[in-house]
């Protein structure tokens, strides 16, 4: 399976979003501070991410992200594709010339896998993550500790 960087990130700073939404925008700076990702990769992966009608930018002082839709209708396997990825578990990426041109013995059970993680990914959306306890008890964690740095930085 090749779920690189660029998709958990992607998938993560969806979450991220999703979880600090209030009224107002939420920027990449918070994000990539609360998540530890770069600003410029978060930029990247959010000009996909809009393009894929999955957030929306808003400019200006106070500016931001917001989720374009409802964190219930956003599933993780469209965030995946918004940024290119893909799930495949197949070393010919299903194109069934795993070798030498010919499909080989276990290309089948290699495009099971990937069916049913692509199944799994696409019934699992943000609210469902968000509702996590697990997930909760994280996020509250960053928070605290994104909130700590920015006063320390206020103090010196």
């Amino acid at each position: 399976m090749r779920l690189t960087t660029k998709g958990r990130y992607a998938v993560t700073a969806m979450l991220d979003l999703a979880l600090n939404a209030n009224a107002s925008p939420t920027s990449l700076g918070d994000i990539s501070q609360r998540q530890g990702i770069s600003l410029s990769y978060l930029e990247q992966l959010f000009a996909r991410l809009r393009r894929a009608g999955l957030v929306k930018s808003v400019r200006g002082p106070g500016g931001g992200y917001l989720l374009a839709q409802p964190p219930s209708e956003i599933s993780v396997s469209r965030v995946i594709d918004a940024v290119n990825e893909t799930v495949d578990a197949t070393r010919c990426q299903g194109l069934s010339d795993c070798q030498e041109g010919d499909t080989c013995l276990t290309h089948h059970l290699w495009c099971e896998l990937s069916g049913q993680i692509r199944q799994f990914l696409d019934d699992v959306n943000l609210e469902q993550l968000m509702q996590r306890g697990d997930v909760r008890k994280v996020a509250t964690r960053q928070q605290a500790r994104a909130d700590a740095s920015i006063s320390t930085l206020n103090v010196t």
